[in-house]
């Protein structure tokens, strides 16, 4: 074995290499990011042709690995929790479906929310789909998780749900790395009554999925990633820590308490029942909502006092710290943080130079001459038109909400109703809201930001780059109020009188401001330089 130090993102993808992967397929979101990048970069993900170029969202990425796992290789879909959302469909399904080759859906969630929308944990979807889920604790668990995610896949022929969080992902650990194994033969499955999901099909599945539970709960009892330390005796506190907040329990208390670690489910109903034994009320530590402490209220009875994020013991919002879970053991921190009083808060703001700035220059100029006007936004880095010196946008909900909702608030009677998008989040998920208002000619203005990148999650390729215009022609967009603009300081004013012209137009109409994202363009130019030396 050899040694790497690596984050959790790259121990994830390390692994699910030496596992013997064939595809990852992914949309660009923080904190999963880095797997799929790692991928692309790995020398002998390039050797044997991993595929592992960006998919146009999460649901394209669940659906494209379903169909290699259909052809027996193992495959790797990463997304952040809220692309859960967009693949719900696809994922609940293939749970239904079954797997050929090993699958594994990697859910990176956020708590507190450093760059996201809302909290929701991942490990939900597991319980809702009846799948197995895996929850590393540290670097070299998301390593060795890997390997053994891919095996119970095959073996149960189900996928498998991994959960990790911002803090592992993107906290370095140093990693044992193993021989890597070879990749699956290609075998495509030959049952087809199991992959298609007519009534008869999907019931007679159904019953197969739910006569799996108990090899999956004996696979979690019998884990070695869940384990019952038992250090004290006499009743007193158990804990059973989740995740990453075992790392934050043993920090806290060291030896002196008894602690089940928790990184498989369905949760091991019964080591649970022997910690309880062994104490006279427990903390459950989880990083995230409160799954855990539901089912172990839910499995202990009402009268045996668990204590967790429902209780307040945890705080309710926002992920674990040490010192959070220090201070429901009973542990005071020694250490004293005080706030610099000479230090003012420094909010995000779009870098300078970026063309997206130049958009809500013009903007800003209708809002303030429309007194009803209203600006949808988006998912990107161009969502901090919401904050100053623009404050433009008066909603931003999901990835592709802006064309939807000025859609609908124009239907409303609101005019004038405009939305900015971007040219990744377009091709993510806005296209059919632009269909939807082409086919009944709604009085919206769209602006499709095109900074020729995925720009927020760090310049990720765009799936939709020099096609927007074809993209808008082919949806049905009237030609004649269809423009392209270049968004400079000196084209503001030009910018700001189309988007009038384009407002007085009873119908919809497509604005593309294009300029490459300042970032990727100062990148491209060294690349460009070390090539010429």
């Amino acid at each position: 074995m050899t040694k790497k130090l690596l984050l959790g993102d790259e121990a994830i993808a390390l692994g699910a290499i030496h596992a013997g992967l064939s595809g990852v397929y992914a949309y660009p979101g923080t904190p999963s990011t880095e797997i799929t990048e790692f991928i692309q970069g790995n020398a002998l993900a390039k050797e044997r042709g991993i595929h592992s170029h960006w998919s146009t969202n999460e649901k394209t990425a669940m659906e494209a690995a379903l169909g290699m796992s259909y052809a027996g290789k193992r495959a790797l879909v990463c997304m952040k929790h809220v692309g859960m959302n967009v693949c719900a469909d696809a994922f609940i399904n293939s749970a239904i479906t079954g797997v050929n080759g090993g699958l594994i859906v990697l859910a990176a969630d956020d708590p507190s929310m450093h760059s996201s929308q809302n909290e929701q944990d991942s490990r939900f979807y597991g319980k809702f789909a009846m799948i197995p889920v895996f929850e590393p604790s540290n670097q070299q668990e998301a390593y060795d998780m890997m390997s053994t995610a891919f095996d119970l896949s095959e073996k149960l022929k189900e996928p498998v749900l991994m959960r990790i969080v911002t803090r592992l992902a993107h906290s370095r650990a140093a990693v044992e790395v193993k021989e890597p194994k070879k990749e699956n033969n290609f075998c495509p499955a030959t049952d087809n009554a199991h992959w298609v999901l007519l009534p008869g099909n999907a019931k007679r599945n159904y019953n197969d999925l739910i006569g799996k539970q108990g090899a999956m709960q004996e696979a979690s009892e019998q884990s070695a990633y869940n384990k019952l330390e038992s250090r004290v005796d006499g009743k007193k506190l158990g804990v059973i820590a989740c995740g990453i907040g075992y790392n934050y329990v043993r920090e806290a208390i060291g030896d002196s308490m008894n602690v089940l670690k928790v990184s498989q489910y369905p949760l091991p109903a019964k080591a649970i029942e022997q910690l309880a034994t062994m104490s006279d009320a427990l903390l459950v530590v989880e990083d995230g909502q409160p799954v855990v402490e539901e089912d172990v209220k839910a499995l202990l009875g009402k009268g045996y006092t668990v204590k967790g994020r429902l209780t307040g013991d945890l705080p309710r919002t926002g992920e674990l710290t040490p010192d959070s879970v220090g201070a429901a053991l009973g542990k005071e921190s020694s250490i004293a943080y005080s706030t610099a009083k000479n230090l003012a808060g420094r909010p995000p703001q779009l870098c300078q130079g970026c063309g997206h700035r130049d958009v809500y220059g013009a903007l800003r100029e209708i809002i303030d001459e429309y007194p009803d006007a209203r600006v949808f936004g988006d998912i990107g880095c161009y969502t901090l038109g919401a904050l100053p010196p623009f404050k433009a946008l008066a909603s931003c909900v999901d990835m592709g909400a802006s064309i939807t909702m000025a859609k609908g608030a124009a239907d409303a009677g609101l005019r004038p109703a405009i939305a900015v998008i971007g040219d990744s989040t377009f091709t993510h998920s806005g296209m059919t809201g632009l269909l939807d208002a082409i086919n009944e000619n709604s009085s919206i203005t769209v602006i499709i930001s095109d900074n020729l990148t995925t720009g927020m999650t760090g310049g990720q390729d765009s799936a939709g780059t020099n096609k927007y215009e074809a993209i808008c022609l082919g949806l049905g967009m009237n030609p004649d109020h269809l423009h392209v603009v270049t968004p400079l300081p000196k084209n503001i004013p030009a910018i700001a009188q189309l988007i009038r012209d384009e407002i007085a137009y009873e119908g919809v109409s497509v604005i593309i401001p294009r300029r490459e994202c300042i970032q990727t363009a100062a990148r491209h130019a060294r690349e460009r330089k070390s090539a010429a030396k």
